[in-house]
Order: C-alpha cells, then structure tokens, then sequence
C-alpha cells in the first residue's frame, strides 16, 4: 500500500455523505494498547466481584502471568512518576549485556551525576566489583548508585536512557518516558500500571531477573577483602517493618520518591498460577503500597477462574508482538483517561470530532498518526534487536585499589529525594 497522508476524492466524497451520522453519534478515536476497556478511568471487572474496599492507589493493575490477561485494572494507562520500579525496564535493557562474573573496577567518573538524596547500596570507587554484585545492589537495595556504574558500562547514562526508550516502545510501553535510568525524581518521567506491569512480565522471563529480584540478603563488598550484608527492601519479600511476607512471593520491585509516593509491582505464585500486581502512589504510607498489593493478589487468586479479562498484556514487537491499531472508544463526552494515540509530539488523547469536516481531519490525522507510532515502534524494535547483539561491552576499569564503603542499611525503599522516610 502507498504511504500517502492524502485522502482520496472517493473518501472525501464518502466522509462527507456519512457527516450526519458523525455529527448524530459522534465518537472519539484512540490507540489504546492492552484493549479499549485499559483506557478508561475507574475500575475495569468483569465477571467477578469481590473486590478489595478501601484501596487508595491512583492506579492499580492485577493480570495473569502466563496468559497476559488483565483481570482487572483502575486507571490502566494513567501516567505517573514511577520511582525505582523503573529500574524494572532499565534490567530489562541492560542486564543481558554482562556476564554474572564479569569484574568491574569502579571510578569516580562512574559515579558522577547521581542525583543528591538517592538511596545508595555503598558502591566506592577504587573498589572491583562483579556484574552480579551490582545487580544485587539494584534490585535489593534499589541503589542509583550501582545503577549509575553499569550504566556507564553499557556506554553512557545518556545512552542508556535511549536504550530503554527505545526498549520501551518495543515492548509497547507508550505510557513511559525515561530521564534517568534510576526512576529518580526527573521533570517528566513517567510510566504507568499498564507499563510497569509489562516491564516486570517481561523481566521475569529471564533466569537472572528472576533470580536478583526473588533474593532476600546477600554479602556486598566493602573494600578490604570485607563484605557487609544487605537485604531486600520488598517487605512483602522479607517481611521488614511489621509486614507480613506473602506467600508464594517471587519478586518484582519496590520503589519511593517524595514526589511519587510508593510504588511497587509483585508477582506471586500459588496453585500453579502466577500473577502479576502494579501498585502506583496510594495514600497510605509506611506499609500502605504492600498492604493494598497483598489484597489484590488475594483477590486475583480468588478470582481468576472466574474473572473475564478486561485486557490484555501485549507481547514486544520484537517478539512477534501485534502494534495496537486506532479503535472507536464508546461515544462519551472526553476520550477516555489514559487512552491515547502516538504523534510526532508524543502521547495525547483525541478529542470529538463532528461533520465532514471534522471527520476527514479525524481521518487524515489517525493515518499520520499510525504511520509515525509504526516508524517509532520499528525504530524501537530495531533498537533493542542492536543492543541484545551487542555481546560484552567495555573490560574492567583501568585502576584497581580498595576503598571504604558507606552502607546505608537503614535507608528505605526507592529514592527519597534528599529525606529517608521513617
């Protein structure tokens, strides 16, 4: 078919005959990924009831594993800060790249730029580390620091920040925008339960993923031949501060900032099923995030039998993943909250469009509009293909020496913008 953003007189002709029935029902039109029901506001169910009272959360999402169906969902697609879940998609980017075994030196420079308040695992330049050690650093204490030096091993914090830009649009996560590969606090970094939960599906099919994301404790090196040990901060993991652990936990990501409250994603297997539970900025502080996470999950086990997806977790392009196509929404006032189409400029929603006139500008500007998510997801699928051959990156650093590490045992889950939270 030619590329064209020209209708043709047909169309035109044809747009204009069926003008009364736009202006009588008119409809607003939006690429929704995960389905149509993903992209309106407010509580999607079907088919069960049951549902936790009282949940706080700006958006949640509870889905199946294996199949992908989204059991239920409140505000799928709402755009939020996701703290260090992010570093869910920065895994999901980088953690191929090196070997578990591979040794790293670390040098001042690899520390440059952390932002000032990180949560930090105690990584000290002088001091030789292996890829598995740094991993551990991320996914238990959910350090920027040891985020920072494999991002400078896979070339750059700029680069990085591509890499999963583009991984993002690979895997059909069009609600996020990275800044930083840290989910610090950054002028419009955002993701989204949808998002967040496609990171984590995504990651968990990895044998290390899984693995650093499921680890409870490990011993980290403190310079001088001596280690100290650090712990998991997800307390439905490790039933830290008061929190009961829950059953059948295998990981995925916990996470705060001040600006974005908690955050966390879970996954848990019971009966042979595996679900999945995105929790984003509810209320309650202190265990609220795990509280609300655990009923959900409850829930889900409960009712998945019965429970009638409202959507579904789309695969990555990459893998042979269907792109989304523009699809009429319900005729309503607004489109609904969190339904979106891709244009040149990024993500919005599309509003009514009534009369030939508005129907043909409607048209014109849906084909504009799939044309550049297709060259952008291409881009995206083609950028993530790069960076998976790209095989080992850069051998140890130059200087090997010991230092004195700072372990920051006491410091709570996610960033904390300059303040722990107690």
């Amino acid at each position: 078919m030619r590329d064209s953003s020209r209708l043709s007189r047909r169309a035109v002709l044809g747009l204009a005959a069926a003008a009364p029935l736009a202006a009588a029902a008119p409809a607003s039109a939006a690429t929704v990924i995960g389905g149509e029901r993903l992209g309106r506001s407010g509580v999607q169910v079907r088919g069960a009831s049951g549902l936790p009272k009282k949940l706080t959360a700006r958006a949640w999402l509870v889905a199946d594993h294996e199949s992908g169906e989204v059991l239920a969902a409140y505000n799928a697609h709402r755009r939020l800060a996701p703290a260090s879940t992010l570093k869910m998609l920065f895994a999901d980017t980088v953690l191929k790249k090196f070997e578990r075994a591979e040794r790293h030196t670390v040098t001042a420079d690899d520390l440059v730029g952390i932002p000032a308040g990180s949560s930090l695992v105690g990584v000290q330049a002088g001091t030789t580390y292996t890829v598995e050690q740094l991993w551990l650093g991320v996914f238990l204490r959910s350090g920027n620091d040891a985020v920072h030096v494999l991002s400078h091993m896979n070339g750059g914090v700029a680069e990085t920040v591509a890499q999963m830009q583009a991984n993002a649009e690979d895997l059909q996560a069009l609600d996020t925008h990275v800044v930083s590969p840290d989910g610090f606090d950054h002028k419009g970094q955002l993701s989204s339960a949808y998002d967040l939960t496609l990171f984590a599906r995504h990651g968990l099919a990895d044998a290390d993923f899984r693995d650093y994301c499921a680890t409870r404790t490990a011993d980290f090196p403190a310079g001088r031949k001596k280690t100290f040990q650090i712990q998991n901060t997800d307390r439905l993991l490790t039933g830290a501060w008061g929190m009961e652990t829950y059953d059948g936990l295998i990981g995925v990501k916990n996470g705060y900032t001040s600006h974005a409250g908690n955050t966390f994603t879970g996954a848990a297997t019971r009966g042979g099923r595996t679900l999945l539970v995105t929790v984003m900025h509810p209320k309650s502080g202190g265990n609220g995030v795990y509280e609300e996470t655990a009923k959900l999950l409850d829930w889900g086990f409960a009712h998945a039998a019965s429970a009638k997806p409202v959507g579904t977790l789309v695969d990555p392009i990459s893998e042979g993943g269907a792109t989304a196509t523009a699809t009429p929404s319900a005729a309503a006032a607004k489109p609904a909250a969190g339904a979106r189409a891709s244009t040149a400029g990024g993500h919005s929603s599309w509003g009514l469009v009534a009369g030939a006139g508005g129907a043909v500008a409607l048209l014109a500007g849906g084909a504009v509009a799939l044309r550049t998510r297709r060259r952008r997801t291409e881009a995206g699928a083609e950028a993530r293909t790069k960076t998976k051959a790209e095989g080992k990156a850069k051998a140890e650093g130059k200087a090997k020496g010991e230092g004195k590490a700072k372990a920051e045992a006491g410091r709570e889950p996610g960033e904390t913008n300059g303040r722990a939270r107690r």
